[in-house]
């Protein structure tokens, strides 16, 4: 289980490359025009996770099942697309379904790839797309409020909140800015999702720089990274056209050396993955054995019976305990059975928060 991420931008950005590269397929076509993904395309990657190898070797596994993560590459967007230009509002919707937006923004210069403007301003896309969903919100708070007005006039207390709640949005988004940035308190968290904004998502931006600067960034990336600090978004630097040369090299001691020979430690993959999961709050558990050893990703405030919830129902329906090793005492001990013998395993209930790292067991009975 990982997290479904959409990639997003203005026409001829990089988001087909970088959806290509990032999930070392074809699937998607990238050409120098716009609207040359006509349909969302959606990929599978592994999570990189050094930590499930040195697991797997210590349990003997006969295999190993790292998590995974989606990313759904998004036709580009225009202005006007919230009144139909361009592709119009059936990407809004594609926005919609998914966790997290990868906001791509062109960080290079180059006339051999046209910009849908003219000139290269990530600054500029940025608000282009931003404005886009931002009007998409308040069409949509427009159509409920209404019938939400009609309910808490008779007295539903759930209208009340989700009204008091659309009337904010409205002012903030009015304002020319994202619902993200709404204070929302825990109680009314869960009907704040209801609404499904596509503007309460939370945002990465990825500036996509050229091979000279992947390691470093530039002027216009910086930027970018000012805008992102304001917003508590994220922001990767990654170069498109590195990442599609990482994707055809087999061998992972030639990818490290093509790297190394850049200066950058880790592909933009593993970048954009981490940031993905920081902003999302996403930690990572492992489950080990001689067959199988597998991670699995939840929120980093979850319990033990919803993270058993995760791999079955019903380990989760006839929870017992979880066994449960910190990753260090798994490593420090060679194993289960080492922590075990050393006292380091815990029998922990089911409201215990599994916490980044931990090899667990569940025991169950159905």
């Amino acid at each position: 289980m990982g997290f479904q991420c959409g990639i997003v931008g203005l026409p001829n950005v990089g988001k087909s490359t970088l959806f290509n590269a990032l999930t070392a397929t074809a699937a998607a076509e990238a050409a120098n025009y716009p609207f040359c993904t006509v349909e969302p395309n959606s990929g599978r990657v592994a999570v990189p996770d050094d930590r499930l190898q040195v697991i797997a070797g210590l349990a003997k596994s006969e295999s190993i099942v790292p998590a995974q993560l989606e990313f759904m590459d998004i036709a580009g967007l225009v202005k006007g697309a919230s009144k139909g230009e361009g592709l119009g509002n059936q990407f809004l919707g594609h926005i919609r379904e998914v966790a997290a937006i990868a906001h791509v923004l062109r960080c290079f210069e180059g006339e051999e790839v046209t910009h849908v403007s003219g000139s290269v301003d990530p600054l500029a896309d940025a608000e282009v797309v931003e404005t886009e969903l931002m009007l998409a919100d308040l069409q949509s708070l427009e159509r409920r409020k209404d019938p939400l007005v009609k309910k808490a006039r008779g007295g539903d207390k759930e209208a009340k909140v989700m009204l008091d709640l659309l009337e904010r949005a409205t002012t903030v988004l009015e304002d020319g800015k994202p619902a993200r940035v709404m204070d929302v308190s825990k109680d009314e968290a869960l009907h704040f999702r209801q609404m499904q904004l596509l503007t309460a998502k939370p945002v990465m931006y990825v500036c996509n720089v050229d091979e000279d600067t992947a390691a470093t960034g530039n002027a216009l990336s910086a930027k970018v990274a000012e805008k992102a600090a304001t917003e508590n978004a994220a922001c990767v630097v990654v170069s498109a056209a590195i990442e599609a040369e990482v994707a055809q090299l087999e061998d992972a001691g030639e990818k490290q050396e093509f790297l190394d020979s850049l200066g950058l430690e880790r592909t933009g993959l593993e970048r954009v993955i981490r940031a993905g999961y920081e902003l999302l709050g996403l930690i990572t558990y492992f489950t080990a054995g001689p067959k199988e050893s597998r991670a699995w990703t939840i929120p980093e405030v979850s319990k033990a019976v919803d993270a058993a919830g995760i791999i079955h129902t019903d380990f989760a329906r006839g929870f017992i305990c979880a066994e449960t090793i910190g990753y260090d005492d798994y490593i420090v001990h060679d194993g289960e059975q080492g922590a075990k013998e050393a006292g380091r395993m815990r029998q922990e209930g089911r409201d215990y928060v599994v916490k980044d790292g931990d090899v667990v067991l569940f025991r169950f009975n159905v």
